[in-house]
């Protein structure tokens, strides 16, 4: 036998033995919704079913791609060159095939006991146990869930694994093509060398090539996903504990009610724990309207719309020049020195909406958060306004798909969810994230205008074109770096990736205040509220334009924030230099609210003094601004040149540990807005 057909005769082995992993995969998968299924299996629909095996089979590929690439590296290849080795291939795969259909048995239980307990594959919750009492986890394991049964089966279970695998193994092998031309005979040779790799990275992928089209949670088909079952079934145990392990619980979440309640109620002094909702002691009244009640508010919340190309040190830019014109109407306010309520767009825009800080939970993507009782969270953006008459609409540029935003929306209290690819003109261009942003406002627009309602309207609009990898046609919509930046360096000039992303800048600036222009020009009594869900590293640093090659933490820390109404002056935000997130919805409802209103947020009004800012990863004064994570300190201020660092620093940590608490407290008693 040549080394080739040594190396052919094992790949195929390898093959053969692949096919099981997603196997077991699909019928765990049946398995599980068979048994915690709402309904029958023959009531869910061709469809739903076969899109949900459909894509779990290609997302559990993302593991289960190893089960051929294992065997092959390190049994197929060394037996090439090892005969005594190639004797032993198929019981070195046998080992290794069962030895991984064991681990995928274990968290098929593991995600079964999981369900039952908390209605929820396996999610974070599931790292809380480390710190919970062994004896009684195993006295609900043998007395409630039948352990002995359990560990009993994995027997015959292994057994049927080795068998499964003899039986494969035992397929007659095809030989590998003999040709009479030695160069013919090693090109094939390479070609089928290569596609064995090329073999592993084609299903690892998904069924592509492209690393970034892989799989995951955002892409599940919304057939599968609108049902929150069957959404949650796609998931393969093996990729539910990868997410998990990616995105650990941070320890305030499984922190010992007693300290939290010590904690929040340095905050919130009257919280006594136990069923007590800690939200409902955020309690204001409303000193007042200090405006015309809008008939339309728009809050647009804009995609990595940050501070930092506000400043006037980057006028030279020109990134930002269309909503500095809008600055400097009257009635439009500013604040400069302003923080986000998260630091990726999923826990922002959760923030926002519920009205308390997600903390890095992803709190969008818990079941529990889908099925509350919206008047339980006080807080809520939607809710409140409702309460004020307003009907709530909720437009987002991308499918209401992401971030489970189409179970999220409606539970927060919005009256209506629009996803772009929904309501845009069919076929309209769009990004991985979203249609385009101009296409998108048009949309929202038209939509509006088309469909006119008698009662007061609050519309949450949130944009997605200013995000990677800036790949619009950017020319097509009259955006050229060279006349955008003339003063721009011959390294920044050659940077065809930076330049994008600085045209990408100015094209989602000009798209949100095209759609203000518009909208004010219908509705001229609105109340707008611009800011970005967090800071993105846009500017060029190192590239020439700026002397310096790393951002300040305001840089990377600050979103952008300015309102507008006819009767807004400066002085009703008490003319504050400070701000974040949580003191927008309190703000709106002491410029618009009647006297004594009551209202719930964590944060007051920007109507009132604020002195210091304080968020679950940065602070700042009037005078410095800190990041939790890395310890630091710098001065808050507009710098060109390097600024200061100290480091160590962890100012405000008392309150940043609390308004955390509150938020692992409802996380740990879900049960109390249930």
């Amino acid at each position: 036998m040549s080394l080739f057909d040594a190396f052919f005769m094992g790949w195929q082995q390898d093959v053969k033995l692949a096919i099981l992993p997603p196997l077991a995969c699909a019928l765990f998968r049946l398995a599980f919704i068979t048994y915690f299924g709402p309904k029958k299996l023959t009531r869910w629909g061709k469809a739903k079913l076969y899109h949900c095996f459909r894509y779990g089979f290609w997302w559990g590929m993302d593991f289960n791609a190893y089960a051929y690439l294992v065997p092959l590296v390190l049994v197929t290849i060394p037996g090439v060159v090892l005969p005594w080795y190639f004797d032993l291939g198929n019981t070195i795969r046998l080992v290794l095939i069962t030895v991984y259909l064991v681990v995928l048995y274990v968290l098929f239980w593991t995600k079964m006991i999981f369900y039952y307990h908390y209605h929820d594959i396996i999610n974070n919750n599931i790292l809380f146990g480390k710190n919970a009492d062994k004896g009684n986890l195993a006295d609900i394991f043998f007395n409630q869930n039948h352990g002995g049964w359990i560990l009993l089966s994995f027997i015959p279970y292994i057994a049927l694994c080795w068998y499964a695998g003899g039986l494969l193994l035992g397929i007659s092998a095809v030989p590998f093509i003999e040709l009479d031309n030695a160069y013919l005979q090693y090109s094939a040779n390479t070609l089928m060398f290569l596609f064995s790799i090329a073999m592993f990275y084609w299903f690892r992928f998904g069924g592509t090539f492209r690393h970034r089209n892989k799989p995951e949670w955002d892409e599940v088909p919304m057939i599968v996903k609108e049902d929150v079952f069957l959404g949650k079934a796609t998931v393969d145990d093996l990729v539910a504990l990868e997410i998990v392990l990616k995105h650990p619980a941070p320890e305030f979440a499984s922190k010992n009610d007693e300290e939290a309640i010590k904690s929040i109620q340095k905050i919130c002094p009257e919280f006594s724990g136990g069923r007590d909702n800690p939200l409902f002691h955020f309690r204001h009244m409303a000193k007042g309207a200090r405006i015309k009640k809008p008939r339309h508010i728009f809050f647009l919340l804009g995609e990595s719309q940050c501070q930092t190309p506000f400043d006037s040190i980057y006028d030279k830019l020109h990134l930002m020049d269309a909503s500095k014109k809008f600055q400097q109407e009257p009635g439009t306010v500013t604040i400069a020195n302003f923080q986000p309520a998260g630091m990726i767009s999923q826990t922002a825009l959760g923030s926002i909406l519920l009205g308390l800080y997600d903390c890095d939970l992803e709190l969008n993507e818990k079941k529990g958060i889908w099925s509350c009782d919206i008047s339980k969270i006080p807080t809520s953006l939607a809710g409140q306004l409702k309460r004020l008459g307003y009907h709530t609409s909720f437009w987002y540029g991308g499918s209401l798909n992401w971030g489970s935003l189409v179970h999220f929306i409606p539970a927060v209290g919005f009256d209506e969810a629009h996803g772009g690819p929904d309501f845009c003109p069919p076929g309209s261009p769009q990004t991985w994230l979203g249609v385009y942003d101009h296409i998108f406002l048009d949309s929202v627009a038209e939509h509006i205008k088309s469909n006119p309602q008698e009662e007061l309207q609050f519309h949450f609009i949130y944009t997605t074109s200013n995000h990677g990898p800036y790949n619009l046609p950017y020319h097509e919509y009259g955006l050229d770096i060279d006349r955008l930046m003339p003063e721009m360096p011959d390294s920044l000039r050659r940077d065809t990736v930076e330049a994008r992303r600085l045209m990408g800048v100015c094209y989602a600036d000009r798209c949100l205040m095209e759609f203000v222009k518009r909208m004010k020009n219908e509705y001229s009594d609105s109340l707008f509220i611009i800011t970005g869900d967090h800071s993105a590293a846009v500017l060029p640093f190192g590239k020439g334009i700026l002397p310096r090659s790393e951002a300040t933490v305001r840089e990377n820390m600050l979103t952008a924030f300015y309102m507008h109404h006819a009767d807004l002056t400066w002085d009703m935000l008490n003319n504050n230099v400070l701000g974040e997130h949580q003191n927008i919805l309190p703000t709106i409802m002491e410029l618009i609210a009647p006297q004594g209103f009551e209202y719930y947020s964590l944060k007051s009004s920007l109507t009132e003094s604020i002195d210091h800012v304080v968020t679950p990863y940065s602070w700042m004064n009037r005078l410095e601004i800190g990041y939790y994570k890395d310890k630091i300190r710098q001065q808050l201020m507009e710098s060109a040149e390097s600024v200061a660092t100290d480091h160590g620093v962890e100012d405000y940590l008392e309150e940043k540990n609390s308004l955390q608490d509150v938020t692992g407290w409802l996380v740990r008693h879900m049960e109390i807005i249930q």
